[in-house]
């Protein structure tokens, strides 16, 4: 690799760094390519040598940012539990720690409704990172004709539950929310049968 595209790619990687940081603060409408710029350290001009658009940059953001978190919060959760990954997967996604972070990690609380108002290209990003997160949550699962349906569910419980526990923190019913989750999420994942 010569030392010019070693410099665009590190270019490259600030850029996407800036915009993941700027999606989880402020969403995609709020970020402005000049913010996202700035934030890496870069010119507005060269924008457009990595991207071919505002929304070709958010859309690579949204998959590399979900991505990187869902597979860190896997990988995770077989070191820490390999008898039952599933388990603990829920379990630290839908932790105070994981609700409280100055920094939010995961963007699915951040970016869903605005995701929901502007339709595409964020629509199909988003879809494609869900149906990972679905597959992969999937195979931790004991085989049956219920994994998928139980994946689908577990990560709709964690998400509405660490959203609605964000948007109430400091509160006893925000506590609720994460507490009420686990609970019923362990039990639908320990359930044999249908």
């Amino acid at each position: 690799m010569t030392q010019k595209t070693e410099q665009k790619q590190k270019s490259h990687d600030a850029i996407l760094a800036s915009a993941a940081t700027l999606l989880l603060e402020r969403g995609i409408q709020a970020s402005s390519i000049m913010d996202v710029m700035k934030g890496a350290g870069l010119t507005v001009g060269g924008f457009y040598g990595h991207f071919d658009s505002k929304e070709h940059l958010f859309t690579e953001t949204i998959r590399g940012t979900a991505r990187t978190v869902w597979n860190a919060l896997l990988r995770k959760a077989k070191e820490d539990a390999p008898e039952a990954p599933a388990l603990k997967v829920l379990e630290r996604y839908l932790s105070r720690k994981h609700r409280d972070a100055v920094t939010p990690t995961c963007p699915l609380p951040s970016i869903t409704a605005e995701v929901s108002r502007t339709g595409e290209p964020y629509r199909g990003a988003l879809e494609a990172e869900l149906q990972e997160f679905i597959q992969s949550y999937a195979e931790l699962l004991p085989s049956g004709a219920r994994r998928r349906e139980k994946a689908l569910a577990a990560i709709a419980l964690m998400y509405g539950a660490l959203s609605l526990s964000r948007a109430v923190r400091g509160t006893k019913l925000g506590d609720e929310f994460l507490d009420a989750a686990k609970k019923l999420g362990a039990e639908l994942l320990t359930k044999e049968g249908p």
